[in-house]
């Protein structure tokens, strides 16, 4: 029996309509789940990029009730794939925030996990300025769900440079990064810090990025990529609007972690 899963990351040009948003979404879904994968992560913000950070807060959904979750189960289900529905603004405690919430769809459509993004993004260089602290609720707890294509650490964006966060147990053999990297930062960081979290924790890392250029002006990196746990990149979708598709060898993760026993000679927790 084959140990291997084909995969997708999904890149986008998110906007500020979130009916367009959800259309390209669906269309991307769609033309992955043609090309064979079964397991798909969408981008940070997939549904929405505003002309402010404010603008997010009114779409906030209750958890379990909500245009856009509806969209995404009804998407996993009539597709029969697991889809990681990147971040939805989730209503918080704090009514003028919403936490910055990572879902995963089965492929009944059932939503299995979720995931409060936790390290709130904040840069100031002068010229661009970023202060996610000001409209989102930071996630608490680290979770790590049980899918299809094994364990999976749910991680969003900016989480990516705190290493500790993923070296807590259980261990995982992939990670899902969906992001809105700014340009500036993501061009000599992303794939970086991407290939360091798949080779020190011998895992694989599916990373869904935004690109280009978005209602406020400012710009995305994009370059989705799909990283073995030997730190090769297996897939990239650069620019534009598409998808990053590979397969992951289960096998072959368990041969890396068992030829360099990494994890096991860890002396630090």
């Amino acid at each position: 029996m084959s140990n291997c899963h084909l995969v997708a990351a999904i890149q986008m040009n998110s906007q500020d309509n979130v009916t367009d948003n959800l259309g390209l979404a669906a269309q991307l879904i769609q033309a992955a789940v043609y090309a064979g994968a079964k397991f798909i992560l969408l981008p940070e913000y997939f549904c929405f990029m505003g002309k402010t950070d404010g603008d997010r807060v009114t779409l906030g959904e209750t958890f379990g009730d909500g245009p856009i979750q509806t969209f995404i189960a009804t998407l996993a289900k009539q597709h029969e794939v697991w889809i990681s529905a990147g971040t939805i603004p989730l209503l918080s405690p704090d009514l003028n925030k919403v936490y910055n919430s990572n879902l995963l769809f089965n492929e009944l459509g059932e939503c299995v996990g979720r995931y409060d993004k936790i390290h709130l993004f904040g840069f100031d260089n002068g010229i661009e300025s970023y202060a996610e602290a000001d409209t989102l609720t930071a996630g608490s707890s680290l979770q790590t769900f049980v899918t299809q294509i094994g364990r999976v650490r749910a991680a969003v964006c900016y989480d990516l440079r705190f290493p500790e966060m993923f070296r807590k147990e259980p261990i995982f053999d992939v990670i899902t990064m969906p992001a809105a990297f700014t340009y500036t930062t993501g061009e000599c960081h992303w794939e970086t810090l991407l290939k360091a979290r798949a080779i020190e924790n011998q895992s694989y890392v599916i990373a869904a990025a935004q690109t280009g250029v978005h209602p406020n002006g400012k710009r995305t990196f994009g370059h989705s990529m799909i990283i073995d746990p030997w730190g090769k990149m297996l897939a990239q979708q650069t620019s534009g609007n598409g998808f990053a598709l590979a397969e992951l060898d289960f096998d072959y993760l368990a041969t890396v972690r068992s030829d360099l026993p990494a994890l096991k000679n860890r002396v630090f927790f």
